[in-house]
């Protein structure tokens, strides 16, 4: 933000609350360019290039200068430029590469290496996908790992159900209309009928392969919706438990789900009913208002993070028409998708992840602080989860956010540098670290409107040097982020079956990192002009996939929780007060990197080495020094025991 003058109070000095709050949300180009002058597109190809920008912005301008990072841009929004530039402009798979596109992250320059692209010769190999019109087919390799996960890690007895399920909770906002059930569910049932993935079993067939068939659509109108359809849960305010409690309860239910049978996607509604309506009339009652709740929950398998956008899109669409979705007939869907994955050439990807695990121990797991140990051949685990959670304050949000820029990094790779630091001085200096973290994996055009499941589960190896600073390391995380995104479709066990490696003892498994998104079209629910508002899940309804995971959530539509992490680990190796100190230790390594310089500029230090960031809070100092060197008053010398 410029200003003409700093404001100062009556003794000369700067009058700090008189300053302007910094804001990242919505900046328009002139704001962005600190009210210079907007610069146009002045060629076809920057025509173009604008037009495709503010359709995925939803923004009118956007200068040709404006990087990218600065309105939000991170790798996924990427990888779609990346797609509709290619059919934009009749381009070779390889004629165009979109670790160029991230180094040089504005319209103008694009449009530069889209013009070098196109004087190149090309064919276009880079064929669409279109329907093979099945009903039957292997899964998908995302499918298979879940499918499996599901049946190896987490099948005892002591393990929480449901471990793989998306949960999208809704809640009626005040001072809106009211909604009709019986046209939210004909609405329910119009995606369902629309998007064949919400029909899909997936079972193991006599030649031990997992398939996936999607069931008849007569099948889905009569049986399936009778089952699977919307239930109601009525609460009476006589003693009525606490809406988090039924929500656990429904989350938890043994019956939720039924892979084998296609039964994946439920609707649970939760009202309330007055005292003073009997049980019929509450029952008889078709709408929904104020504070009334929707819970959807969808298996894992089946759908994604980026899927819930065009779900709730249908959804709207369905209920504001109380008509049946338009379908056509050869679009791509998500068994199409299988069968294309399983014939694909990978094996440039496959040479690429050979040597980005060459010489590396898979089997050794960090030196991580656990309060209980378990045995390396016991894979299994309860699902149960120690959950810290961080909210970081504005002055930390927006310094974040300055860094990610000025560096033309994605969100996600700086999240990913801090975790690696924080990993390198949590286990008191390994330097080849090896973690988890996933990948969107929709690398088409086609996919980006399909429901299903496409996050491919990776491994992030970075070899550090304890003499890096925090730029160096920012550095090769960006470089390795950007090499594994062009190899991000391999799957993972091609990775375990290429190194011969078993998946119960390879270590990167089991530390995990993420970087979450939330956008608008997630935020809230619109049915026919009625706003519902998402309502996140409490952490009794959580659960624990991984050893030790950490999630970022970045939200610029949030007043006061922009940006927030939370280490989610398991309860079988940590104790929820141990969590709670390597939280409060992240957030004192966070401070020390993102710290202020002065009133109105933010200055990060990160020019000292790595290995000078301290885990261990001057106050936690102080009480250890007290306790280690604790000084009897009648002692006057002191000598060497021996």
């Amino acid at each position: 933000i410029i200003l003409d003058r700093l404001p100062l109070n009556q003794n000369g000095k700067i009058d700090r609350k008189l300053l302007p709050s910094p804001t990242f949300t919505h900046l328009s180009s002139n704001q962005l360019k600190h009210n210079s002058e907007l610069l146009l597109p002045t060629n076809d190809i920057e025509v173009s290039i604008h037009r495709i920008w503010c359709e995925i912005f939803t923004q009118n301008q956007i200068s040709t200068d404006t990087n990218i990072f600065t309105i939000g841009g991170h790798s996924l929004l990427m990888m779609q430029l990346f797609h509709r530039y290619k059919v934009e402009f009749h381009l070779d798979t390889n004629a165009l590469s979109i670790t160029n596109l991230f180094q040089n992250p504005t319209i103008i320059h694009h449009a530069q290496l889209i013009q070098q692209s196109m004087k190149n010769l090309h064919t276009l190999d880079d064929y669409p996908w279109s329907s093979l019109h099945l009903t039957q087919a292997r899964a998908s390799f995302a499918q298979e790992r879940i499918y499996l996960d599901e049946q190896i890690r987490f099948s005892s007895k002591k393990t929480m159900n449901n471990m793989y399920i998306i949960a999208l909770l809704y809640r009626i906002s005040p001072m809106n209309d009211q909604i009709s059930i019986t046209r939210l569910q004909h609405a329910f049932q119009s995606v369902i009928t629309k998007h064949n993935i919400l029909r899909t079993a997936l079972y193991v067939d006599t030649n031990g392969n997992i398939i996936q068939h999607c069931l008849d659509l007569n099948v889905i109108q009569h049986d399936y919706m009778k089952s699977c359809g919307l239930t109601i849960v009525n609460l009476h305010n006589d003693g009525r438990r606490h809406v988090n409690e039924i929500i656990v309860e429904i989350l938890s239910q043994s019956d939720l789900f039924d892979l084998s049978k296609g039964r994946i996607i439920r609707c649970h509604i939760i009202r309330h009913c007055d005292y003073s309506k009997d049980n019929i009339s509450c029952e008889n009652n078709d709408l929904l208002g104020e504070n009334d709740y929707i819970l959807i929950s969808i298996h894992h398998a089946m759908f994604d993070g980026a899927s819930t956008s065009t779900f709730l899109g249908d959804l709207s669409l369905a209920y504001q028409s109380n008509d049946s979705l338009y379908m056509v007939d050869n679009s791509l869907a998500y068994i199409d998708y299988s069968v294309y994955e399983h014939i694909m050439d990978m094996s440039l990807s496959r040479e690429f992840w050979r040597s980005q695990l060459e010489g590396y121990s898979t089997e050794c797991s960090l030196s991580l602080p656990v309060d209980r140990q378990c045995s390396s051949t016991n894979q299994q685990r309860s699902g149960l989860a120690s959950i810290a959670e961080i909210t970081f304050d504005n002055e930390l949000y927006t310094s974040f956010l300055n860094y990610a820029s000025s560096h033309h990094l994605t969100l996600f790779q700086l999240g990913l540098s801090i975790f690696y630091v924080f990993l390198f001085k949590l286990s008191h200096g390994e330097t080849d670290l090896c973690i988890g973290s996933i990948n969107a994996n929709r690398y088409r055009n086609e996919f980006q409107n399909l429901i299903g499941m496409f996050v491919s589960t990776l491994p992030y190896r970075l070899e550090i040097d304890s003499n890096w600073s925090f730029d160096e390391l920012v550095e090769h995380v960006r470089e390795k982020c950007l090499s594994i995104l062009e190899h991000s479709h391999y799957p993972l066990q091609h990775i375990f079956g290429d190194n011969r490696l078993n998946q119960s003892s390879v270590s990167f498994l089991e530390t995990m990192f993420d970087f979450i998104s939330v956008s608008k079209d997630m935020e809230h629910l619109n049915l026919n002009g009625v706003n519902l508002e998402q309502i996140l899940l409490e952490e009794s309804a959580k659960v624990a996939k991984f050893d030790f995971s950490l999630i970022f959530q970045y939200n610029p539509l949030s007043n006061n929780k922009r940006l927030s992490c939370s280490f989610v680990c398991s309860y079988d190796l940590f104790e929820e007060s141990t969590i709670l100190q390597m939280a409060q230790r992240f957030h004192y390594m966070f401070e020390q990197l993102f710290q202020t310089k002065s009133i109105n500029t933010f200055v990060m230090d990160v020019s000292p080495s790595i290995k000078k960031v301290s885990l261990i809070h001057p106050e936690e100092a102080k009480e250890m020094e007290s306790i280690m060197f604790y000084r009897w008053k009648n002692i006057v010398n002191e000598g060497m025991i021996v």
